[in-house]
């Protein structure tokens, strides 16, 4: 897109440098390899991360799809490339080896293919494209794979009705194989984004920061700048674990699902880097997963008293989960939102046996004594979970 379409001079530049001339994007598809893809390991990786759901790419806005599709001629992984179904791999090992939720991304517009600017030509009057590619791919795919979210994306700035998205979906919740376990999200038509959906997306990156009426999901990347795998790539690019489980507390906390993208290389490796902040964040939810897994966002979802603390109820056990990320110097922590209650009200530190010593701050709020921890004694870094029972 910012070689053909926009023509940005960093690209056409880049590509003039290293690549013969006319080298075409289809020209990438047979230097699309993955030799070293092991399925099997991609799914002990996920799983290693805590996560409870995986979302893959089946095809982006370039058309190439993941999976031998009837309706991608020789552009897509089993014709060119690979010559492997990518899809039935990771969907195999992923059912296999995990509990995971299986779930397929598909962008419903092309960027170039030729079916789909002509409709646009045609200001969507025309719909070649959906009837012939767009719908018969994600029919496919919804039968053959049997995916638990459909991850819709790219509408191509075209409404609904073109796409025939209330058709598609009326057959997805009603006579598909998933019907009974199928979630989807919001992108599927101009303006039905953060309007129509299972759960909402709202745009890329979202973390409002504060409650939402409706289930949403926050889509974002480790690598700050991009979605895809990028050779170039600096240390700095990547967020920290630390950066990153400040945002599945603060997502959770208003209600909210992270789903936490990771690029692959075109010889089929998870890289190093991603490998290393999907294992930390499952060694994090292993000790910290009971404020994370299962709850309900509370009353409040940050303290108002000390900044960087997030809220999460558990329904089943009446608890308030208060997940700081900032240990205090001062080794006392300061909540302003709980209503502590003398002779009821227990506070433990997730990891650390003993229960906590506190007192009451006026009718809201309390001062909690912090175990003195040296750093191989913490539960864990990055983050830590009290477990507030009997408050109001």
């Amino acid at each position: 897109w910012y070689w053909q379409k926009e023509k940005r001079e960093p690209y056409v530049k880049f590509m003039e440098a290293n690549y013969p001339p006319g080298f075409s994007y289809e020209d990438f598809g047979p230097l699309f390899t993955a030799e070293f893809f092991d399925p099997n390991q991609w799914a002990d990786i996920l799983k290693a991360s805590g996560a409870k759901y995986v979302v893959l790419t089946s095809k982006h806005h370039e058309g190439f799809t993941l999976w031998g599709s009837k309706y991608s001629w020789n552009w897509n992984a089993v014709d060119v490339g690979p010559k492997r179904d990518l899809v039935d791999e990771l969907a195999t090992s992923v059912r296999n080896r995990t509990d995971l939720h299986f779930g397929l991304y598909h962008s419903l517009f092309e960027w170039f293919n030729p079916l789909f600017l002509e409709d646009a030509t045609n200001v969507f009057k025309t719909r070649t494209f959906p009837t012939s590619k767009s719908l018969p791919e994600l029919y496919e795919i919804v039968t053959k794979y049997q995916p638990e979210i459909i991850w819709s994306d790219g509408d191509g700035n075209a409404p609904d009705a073109y796409w025939n998205s209330t058709g598609f979906l009326a057959w997805l919740y009603n006579d598909s194989p998933v019907r009974d376990t199928v979630v989807t999200n919001d992108r599927w038509g101009a303006g039905s984004i953060c309007t129509h959906g299972g759960f909402y997306t709202c745009s890329d990156r979202y973390n409002p920061g504060h409650l939402l009426p409706h289930k949403w999901e926050n889509c974002m990347t480790i690598d700050k700048r991009s979605w895809g795998y990028r050779r170039n790539a600096q240390l700095d690019d990547y967020l920290t674990t630390g950066e990153l489980v400040k945002q599945l507390v603060e997502t959770v906390s208003c209600g909210g699902n992270l789903l936490m993208n990771i690029g692959p290389t075109h010889d089929g490796r998870i890289a190093v880097i991603f490998e290393e902040r999907l294992r930390q964040m499952g060694a994090w939810l292993k000790i910290n997963g009971e404020a994370i897994y299962g709850t309900k966002p509370w009353r409040a979802q940050n303290d108002t008293v000390t900044p960087e603390v997030w809220y999460t109820f558990s329904p089943e056990e009446g608890k308030v989960n208060a997940v700081f990320l900032n240990w205090p110097a001062s080794g006392t922590l300061e909540l302003g939102e709980p209503q502590a209650k003398l002779g009821e009200t227990q506070v433990k530190l997730i990891g650390y046996k003993e229960l906590l010593r506190w007192v009451a701050l006026g009718e809201r709020g309390m001062a909690i004594a912090l175990p003195q921890l040296t750093p191989k004694q913490l539960p864990c870094q990055w983050g830590w979970t009290l477990q507030l029972t009997g408050i109001n």
